[in-house]
This record gives C-alpha cells, structure tokens and sequence, in this order.
C-alpha cells in the first residue's frame, strides 16, 4: 500500500467499506438511515470522496469503529517528544532569598 497515492488509497477504503455494507447485507439507503446521511454520501464513501466526519458516522453504521484501533493505532508521546514539551522543570528551591527584604517596609 505504500506504493498508492492518496486517491487510490482512498478509493481502497471505500471499496472496502462497500463490502462491509454487503457482508452485513445492508442496502445504501440503509446505511444512510443508520448513519444519519444521504443515499447519495453513502455511494460517495464507497468511491473513495467523503470527508472524515461522514466516513466515521457510516462506519458506526457498520458497527466497525473498533476497527479504527486496527486502522490507525492510538499513538503514544514518545519520551523525547514528551521532555520537549514539559521544558526544563525545576528540580529543587535555589535556596537564594527572595527580592523582598524581610521586614522592611520599600516606602
């Protein structure tokens, strides 16, 4: 698949998503009922032009959102990525007095 462009890729998915509505022997019109959508995004999905928001609400449809950890794994923050992040944390009191004089009044 890393050979695929990002249409093809895109229509690869669609495809399947096609067969995943036939394997559970839902028409389009069904799926859209299910999913909240029109026929006509239904048959767009499966041709690979859909946006991400309608893809997801179909495969709710499909009963296939466990498929999004197979599809996409949930991504941890490295530990490098996560020290870049955090900055430079302060380990300990410096131990100098503060600004303020203790007891003195500055007017």
């Amino acid at each position: 698949m890393k050979h695929l462009t990002a249409s093809a890729l895109a229509e690869e998915i669609g495809e399947r998503l096609k067969q995943a509505r036939l394997n559970r022997d839902l028409t389009q019109l069904e799926v859209a009922k299910l999913a909240g959508v029109a026929r006509k995004t239904v048959l767009n999905a499966e041709k690979g032009k859909v946006q991400l928001d309608i893809m997801m609400a179909i495969m709710m449809a499909l009963d296939l959102t466990e498929q999004i950890d197979l599809f996409l794994p949930k991504q941890e923050i490295s530990p490098l990525q996560l020290a870049k992040l955090q900055g430079k944390k302060r380990q300990r009191a410096s131990g100098q007095a503060s600004n303020k004089q203790t007891g003195v009044s500055e007017w």
